[in-house]
């Protein structure tokens, strides 16, 4: 007699799903969108957010905390793989790693870790994961793990420690709106570092109103990395020289005749347009 295949497994408003090339993800009941859905969600984290970031090179100068402002935790993914390169590199880690992270949900993390075959990257922190939840934070030598837990806007309203990077990792902005707007981009704009290197965002969103968005937010934007099926991706910075693909007058020229040249959230008044034009990056 046969039997039905076992329902993925679900909590809240998130069922774990396998991708076409096996690996394991989460998925919101609700509007259907998976966290990390080209590649899998190590691989995208690895290139994204920790290889582009080049945070192994960053960990190795001493220096006070480097601090990651982690918005959209999921299932830990960004943060572990921020964590897992830290780790790996021992003696040669001469700061510690600070990553805050926001989440209004903990229902991926712990569907992701219930499934150790399918997100063996999470088993080395567990612990730290289930004392994130319980607690609100962990702490190991060299690491410092903060959750920020409920509505962003909140916190970012409130005292936090300058970011050196920010994995801006939330739904997309047809999913979840409110996080893409210039109002939340621009609070979390005000934490982030104008001295040295400066600070930078990093994002899968390649989407012509999310750069529109960052640039008025006052950041300088840039193209970045391809990850799998995205062509590229997005960088923002506090300061320009710190971009390796700025955006340039091409991009401007394309912006000009495009069909989504408004802000997410937005309209494009002739107030909009005028702030776009006379951004500094283009200068």
């Amino acid at each position: 007699m046969s039997t039905a295949p076992e329902a993925n497994p679900r909590d809240g408003d998130f069922e774990l799903i396998t991708l076409r090339n096996g690996a394991r993800a989460v998925r919101h009941l609700g509007h259907g969108e998976v966290m990390h859905p080209s590649v899998g969600p190590w691989q995208e984290a690895l290139r994204l957010y920790v290889e582009q970031a080049r945070l192994a090179d960053r960990l190795r100068q001493p220096g006070p905390p480097l601090v990651i402002h982690d918005v959209g935790l999921g299932a830990a993914t960004n943060a572990v793989a921020a964590l897992t390169c830290a780790r790996s590199l021992g003696a040669e880690q001469r700061r510690l790693l600070e990553v805050v992270s926001f989440e209004v949900d903990l229902a991926p993390l712990r569907l992701a870790l219930a499934d150790a075959e399918g997100f063996p990257f999470l088993q080395p922190f567990r612990d730290a994961a289930e004392a994130l939840m319980r607690d609100g934070v962990w702490e190991a030598e060299g690491f410092r793990w903060r959750l920020l837990l409920g509505d962003a806007v909140p916190h970012l309203d409130g005292a936090l420690p300058v970011a050196d990077l920010v994995y801006f990792d939330p739904f997309s902005p047809a999913s979840n709106p409110d996080m893409w707007t210039e109002a939340v981009l621009a609070r979390v704009r005000r934490h982030c570092r104008e001295d040295g290197e400066g600070t930078l965002l990093l994002t899968y969103s390649a989407a012509t109103p999310t750069r529109v968005t960052l640039l008025l937010a006052g950041f300088f934007v840039g193209a970045g990395v391809s990850t799998g099926t995205k062509g590229e991706t997005t960088v923002g910075a506090s300061r320009r020289e710190s971009l390796e693909a700025p955006l340039g007058e091409r991009w401007l020229e394309r912006w000009k005749r495009s069909s989504s040249r408004a802000p997410h959230g937005g309209q494009l008044t002739p107030d909009i347009e005028a702030r776009v034009l006379a951004h500094l990056q283009w200068r």
